[in-house]
């Protein structure tokens, strides 16, 4: 089944920009007409050489379309696009229309806080949820300023891109912002707690829900003080001031990513403020997510790609950036190695998977096709790539390149080709083989110690052979001393003299590449794990170890092993991206009877070795709680937490979804936690508990999420998917797999975007271990019918079963 919009064909971009020149837009938004949909009146002005066209529109329903003062038939309206026909010169459309709030997290975004019962509503437009809020030219390369006007109830907060006021109360104007790209638009309106200050000329405000306003308050200080550092430090780096005026930063509900980079006004997740203790790793990814949005501001909003192949030079520039300027100038000066353990494996695993693409000049052919590569790639390899660019040409050139960049293409748009040709203006030699092997050819390099040989070895994959050269580290473990040294791989074997127990390639992530330890470095890490004391290291000695088993070529049991010898409580968030979610998800299911067992124990021993009140003893308590096959145990803590934690709301659920998936708990005891503090938090965690349980009923209630008979918020729909299928439960969720294959098709109909992929990943049955789902997947993913978003989730998906199911079988458990 496919889209009830049609998406963007490249063709038509490059057709639709020769004809036309935006000249400006002017918006008019009633948000306080009712609860469900606003008023858009959107006009805009433009040059056109003349000829038909069309203008992008996902209304609710149409008043009037008015084209240079002709009406226009709005009956064409269809799939999201309205066929229009321009003069030569100069023309103007009027677009009178009634919009959806929606709660998808796209488009203009309407939410309702439990906690006090008020409504707050933000935009976020990318990638194609523009029309949805007022009529466009909807592409990359067709920018234009803004002008907004936007009436709201008297109670509310009104910001957007640029700068307003409320000249009577409900009334909002805002001055004409700079030339934006149409997914750059955002205004964030409601009863928001704000927090204003002023930087180098520059105001700067923060912003949260009403409810959260004592955390806000709690975190401003460090939040103003990151971004003045980072202001401070790209302004030096790049010696160009920002250019959007003020710069609002606006913690809003229920988020799809962890930020976006609107011009003058950045949105952000609002679990990004700690309304309990969180660990610093939790810290450094807010601190390298604000950095990340700022570096935006330069590489994306000044100077944007063309089309959307060349979204990963938005990304990776500023994944790079935001970690180098949050280590270099912030308190987190360990950036890179929480990046080590929060993106590596995101970047790795994606470039493993069937559904690889390069870096860069992916070809995409339309809108739809580039956003399923808005991934790891784009981020994490990306990010490395540019990395290694960085330390290839030194900072001099690397610098100079980019702020070229950035001046002959000031509030226009580039290509990647831009860029490249400003670093060999600058003073790089022909980058020509650089891109062309590691951003053009997709795929990861594998890298591998054989002792006995004496080599190091690298192997090509073979459906993307290139000619890389590897200049890493390598780290030595002798006696127990750990000695680096530097090593270049250029051809399928590299003499290495092996004199030491433990071998540890790349640990400081100075190259890409599939990087597995070898067995005796295994059987040596069991011992020399607990006492290395470089934080990067073991990072790197983790990404090795689940890069390992990602390919098949480490044992489950050896994976518990170095668990238990040193459990690994620097990687706790909650994000299949992290060590602690990963060893549940993907380890324990397939490691001997006991193995959860032991990692408890190991966690609860590490907890009680550590300084009460430490970051590490919180994240200990994190993996003994998603541990605990206790009730009583569980129980116990909700009554008396240990020494130096406090039970807060986080951890009090955290309990909660564990007695949930132990059949400890029930309906109404979780209602009745969810009344005693009805917060957004809450309501998600409440979710996740509910489907957690070991009934029919609770199942049901997660299948009525996933059909969308149950319309929910976009995090409530990730709760209900990851919360519903628990190992141990298979009896329960087994006639739903099949039910999945059966109907995911459909949902088409009831979401799209960034949920409908989103879905189709949340709700996959991760627990049936079976070659009669792997191929259901297969099937199903081979559908050229289904939707392109859907069957790249469900190939990925297929790729990680696959890779379980070998893993059981090279490594039976009897």
């Amino acid at each position: 089944m496919s889209s009830p919009h049609q998406s963007l064909q490249r063709t038509e971009a490059v057709a639709r920009r020769a004809l036309l020149e935006v000249q400006e837009y002017d918006v008019r938004l009633d948000l306080a007409a009712d609860d469900h949909t606003f008023g858009s009146v959107t006009t805009i002005r433009f040059h056109s050489a003349g000829g038909p066209t069309w203008v992008d529109l996902k209304p609710i329903s149409v008043h009037e379309v008015r084209l240079n003062g002709s009406a226009v038939d709005v009956d064409l309206l269809d799939r999201g696009r309205l066929p229009i026909h321009t003069v030569a010169g100069d023309n103007e459309l009027v677009v009178d229309a009634v919009m959806p709030f929606r709660n998808d997290g796209e488009g203009l975004h309407r939410s309702l806080d439990p906690a006090d019962g008020q409504s707050y509503v933000y935009g976020m437009m990318f990638m194609d949820a523009a029309p949805s809020v007022f009529a466009c030219f909807d592409q990359p390369d067709l920018k234009a300023p803004y002008t907004l006007h936007v009436r709201a109830p008297e109670s509310w907060t009104v910001v957007a891109n640029a700068p307003g006021s409320s000249p009577e109360p409900g009334q909002w104007e805002f001055e004409r912002s700079q030339p934006l790209s149409t997914y750059f638009v955002t205004l964030v309106a409601g009863p928001y707690h704000v927090i204003s200050e002023e930087h180098d000329g520059i105001p700067l405000g923060l912003l949260s829900r009403a409810s959260i306003a004592g955390a806000l308050d709690a975190d401003a200080d460090e939040l103003f003080t990151m971004t003045k550092q980072c202001f401070d430090e790209f302004h030096r780096l790049f010696g160009i001031r920002y250019p959007f005026g003020k710069y609002d930063q606006a913690f809003v509900p229920e988020f799809n990513a962890g930020a976006m980079e609107n011009p003058g006004c950045v949105t952000f997740r609002d679990p990004l403020v700690f309304t309990s203790r969180v660990t610093r790793g939790m810290r450094i990814q807010r601190a390298t997510t604000v950095a990340h949005e700022m570096a935006h501001q330069w590489f994306g909003n000044l100077v944007t790609p063309q089309w959307w192949d060349d979204l990963w030079l938005n990304e990776s520039f500023a994944e790079y950036m935001g970690n180098r300027v949050t280590a270099d100038v912030t308190e987190y000066s360990d950036a890179w190695v929480e990046n080590a353990y929060a993106r590596r494996q995101w970047g790795l695993v994606a470039d493993m998977a069937p559904t690889t693409h390069p870096v860069a000049g992916n070809g995409a052919v339309d809108a739809s096709a580039a956003l399923q590569d808005f991934d790891g790639i784009s981020y994490a390899k990306g990010s490395s790539v540019l990395k290694q660019l960085n330390a290839s040409l030194g900072d001099d050139v690397f610098l100079a390149g980019v702020v070229d960049h950035f001046t002959r293409h000031r509030f226009g748009n580039a290509t990647m080709h831009d860029l490249f040709g400003s670093w060999e203006r600058a003073g790089a030699a022909d980058l020509s083989s650089f891109t062309d092997n590691w951003l053009r050819t997709a795929g990861a390099d594998t890298l591998v110690l054989d002792r006995e040989a004496g080599v190091v070895r690298r192997t090509p994959p073979a459906a993307h052979p290139a000619d890389r050269s590897h200049t890493f580290r390598v780290s030595v473990a002798t006696d127990g001393a750990w000695d680096t040294r530097s090593i270049t791989v250029t051809g399928p074997e590299t003499p290495f003299e092996v004199d030491g127990d433990a071998v540890v390639l790349d640990p400081y992530e100075d190259t890409w590449a599939l990087v597995r330890p070898d067995a005796e470095t295994v059987t040596q890490l069991k011992t020399l794990l607990p006492d290395v004391k470089d934080e990067a290291l073991r990072a790197g000695i983790w990404n090795n170890v689940r890069s390992a088993f990602h390919d098949v070529a480490i044992a489950p049991a050896d994976v518990v092993d170095l668990v238990v010898a040193s459990p690994p409580v620097e990687s706790t968030e909650d994000t299949n991206r992290r060590l602690g979610a990963w060893l549940l998800r993907d380890v324990v299911p397939l490691a001997p009877a006991g193995s959860l067992e032991r990692i408890h124990v190991a966690a609860l021993t590490k907890m009680a070795a550590l300084p009460a009140g430490s970051e590490f003893q919180l994240s200990g308590f994190r993996m003994a709680i998603a541990t605990a096959t206790d009730p009583a145990e569980l129980r116990g803590w909700l009554a008396a937490t240990p020494d130096g934690i406090d039970l807060d709301l986080d951890l009090r659920w955290r309990i909660l979804v564990r007695l949930a998936g132990l059949g400890a708990t029930d309906s109404q005891e979780l209602l009745a936690a969810l009344d005693a503090e009805p917060t957004a938090v809450s309501r998600v965690q409440h979710m996740r508990a509910l489907v957690a349980l070991p009934t029919e009923e609770a199942k049901a209630h997660a299948w009525s999420v996933f059909t969308g008979d149950l319309d929910v918020p976009n995090y409530e729909l990730e709760a209900a998917g990851v919360g519903m299928w628990r190992g141990g439960q298979e009896e329960l969720t087994e006639p739903y797999v099949a039910r999945y294959f059966d109907e995911l098709p459909a949902t088409v109909a009831v979401r799209s975007g960034w949920v409908l992929a989103d879905a189709t990943t949340f709700f996959f049955p991760l627990t049936s271990l079976s070659e009669d789902t792997l191929a259901r997947a297969r099937g199903l993913a081979a559908d050229e019918s289904l939707d392109p978003a859907v069957r790249r989730r469900l190939a990925d998906e297929a790729d990680e079963l696959s890779r379980r199911l070998a893993i059981r079988a090279t490594y039976p458990l009897s």
